[in-house]
């Protein structure tokens, strides 16, 4: 099992960062080097397409982060062929039934868990074309996350999280706040009973649940509250905010 897997087995806290914008190869290594577990290359609202998903994978080998992606829909096919190109887990978008969850499932693992196809001696096995212990340990280190962002999937979420084989449920805020009329409102009772309800539905089930605070202060407050899978912002807001606050910093300092 992959470390990072293994430590939200274990209940642990996971930092890392979703990536929409900066898809440069050495944006891994540097969230490597700045203490990230992990990266999600985002092909849903990014501009990323699988050629270069390949590209910012590869990148990453040598360092201590694992590369994951968000797929554009459910309707990319095969799900798998992000793994065979070297990422070590998949964000699926806008789960909302049991039954497509268990479908993700099963085009993410080899049998006799799922029906993952089988190609051997490529850019995920190191083109080495290991041998019959690697589908065990492939589907032993895959993650699978699954990005609740409607009404319907919270009204389905025991179903859902419930799935064997899935490991995160993410919330996916600015879309469920949207779709329960509420939209952007991250401080209405509503969408803060169902961050409640995610925690509590993960902790039933043995899954993690995860999140994309935009803020410290934010992150360590649904940290205490249960997440256990944090993006630490995103590429594009944490560079705006450093940029702007070493703008903000120099212009204090010459007005003194």
């Amino acid at each position: 099992m992959s470390r990072l897997r293994k430590r939200l087995k274990e209940g642990e806290v996971v930092l890392g960062q979703m990536v929409l914008e900066l898809f440069t190869s050495g944006i891994g290594p540097m969230l490597a080097n700045a203490g990230m577990e992990f990266v999600i290359y985002d092909m849903e609202h990014g501009r990323c397409e699988i050629g270069l998903l390949a590209e910012m994978v590869a990148s990453c080998r040598g360092s201590n982060i694992m590369p994951m992606a968000r797929v554009p829909d459910l309707n990319f096919r095969p799900l798998s062929r992000v793994l065979d190109i070297g990422a070590r887990g998949v964000m699926a978008p806008r789960v909302e039934t049991r039954a497509q969850a268990e479908e993700i499932v099963a085009q993410l693992k080899y049998a006799p868990v799922g029906r993952r196809g089988v190609a051997m001696g490529i850019a995920h096995d190191l083109y080495l074309a290991s041998g019959p212990d690697f589908f065990a340990q492939a589907n032993d280190d895959t993650i699978v996350i699954l990005l609740l962002e409607t009404a319907k999937a919270f009204e389905n979420l025991d179903e859902i999280v419930s799935v064997p084989g899935v490991d995160v449920a993410w919330m996916g805020h600015y879309d469920l706040t949207v779709s329960m009329g509420i939209p952007a409102q991250f401080d209405h009772p509503r969408f803060l009973a169902a961050m409640d309800s995610l925690v509590a539905c993960c902790q039933r089930h043995g899954v993690a649940p995860g999140f994309l605070p935009a803020t410290p202060e934010s992150a360590s407050y649904w940290i205490e509250k249960g997440f256990r899978m944090i993006s630490l912002g995103s590429d594009i807001g944490v560079f705006l905010n450093g940029v702007r606050t070493f703008r903000e910093t120099v212009i204090g300092e010459r007005r003194r």
